[in-house]
């Protein structure tokens, strides 16, 4: 049983922290629920959503992030799982290397991979000349994605790695198990709670790319123009501000599904341990 002084304690911070957490709330919640409210009050969330600019660019991030998680997870993996359990040359600078896109503005990642592949680029000009042009194509919004969200999988992924005690494929090994067959059959579903965590917040990022992709990609409808973009079309056009609003809605929406099955996740594996 708590002291009658230490649960004073407890409860006098908490009135005391209640109203600055309570004023951080509401400076979270109130953008979040005037933004709902007003497209549900608009009116004409439905027609919004199903027009062109809203289909086009929603079908284009859908399948633009899928494509960038399918590569990030192919090549990904393989990295993740050599830095959480091998030493090697030049480790420290991979390390270093992964957080450079999580820190950088986007904006800087636009200006890399437009100095490196762009027709005039370092390697974009060879590329050119061989007739491959990646700058301003569907191509280069799913670089750009990879660059700046596949290190968000391949951090979750090599913690979750690191996690699996190594006794477990040791185990595996002398049962006669193959290194491959062990990280297929061991590792691998061990580390599948991160793995999924990863996933999905590979995918969140590279739905909600901007920067990057504008400057690498360009703004085109059909071909390159994702749903941040078409945000920012919509509201040049001068028009009304309820398709921006709509495509809000589904970017915030979809953000909020998936923070909602990290939790589920996140919970799932903690009740397994």
């Amino acid at each position: 049983m708590a002291a009658p002084g230490r649960m004073s304690a407890r409860i006098g911070l908490g009135w005391l922290f209640a109203p600055p957490a309570l004023l951080f709330v509401a400076f979270l919640g109130v953008p979040v629920g005037a933004l709902v409210w007003r497209a549900a009050a608009g009116g004409e969330l439905g027609d919004n959503i199903t027009s062109s600019l809203v289909l086009d660019s929603l079908r284009l991030s859908a399948i633009t992030s899928t494509v960038t998680l399918a590569v990030a997870v192919m090549i990904g993996t393989p990295l993740a799982y050599l830095l959480a359990r091998r030493d090697f040359p030049g480790k420290v600078f991979v390390d270093l290397l992964l957080d450079l896109p999580i820190v950088l503005p986007p904006t800087v990642a636009g200006v890399a991979l437009l100095v490196a592949l762009g027709r005039r680029g370092v390697v974009g000009e060879r590329l050119d000349s061989a007739g491959i042009n990646i700058a301003f194509t569907t191509t280069a919004v799913v670089l750009a994605q990879l660059f700046v969200s596949a290190p968000f999988y391949i951090r979750t992924v090599k913690a979750g790695f690191e996690s699996v005690e190594p006794v477990y494929e040791g185990v595996a090994s002398t049962l006669g198990a193959s290194p491959l067959r062990t990280f297929l059959r061991v590792t691998l579903p061990l580390a599948w709670p991160s793995l999924v965590a990863g996933a999905i917040l590979c995918w969140a990022r590279a739905l909600s790319e901007l920067g990057a992709t504008l400057i690498f990609a360009g703004n085109l409808q059909g071909s390159t123009r994702t749903m941040p973009l078409a945000i920012i079309s919509a509201f040049e056009s001068g028009k009304s501000i309820d398709v921006p609003i709509a495509l809000s809605v589904i970017l915030v929406a979809a953000a909020a599904l998936l923070l909602l099955l990290l939790r589920v996740l996140a919970r799932g594996a903690a009740m397994r341990v």
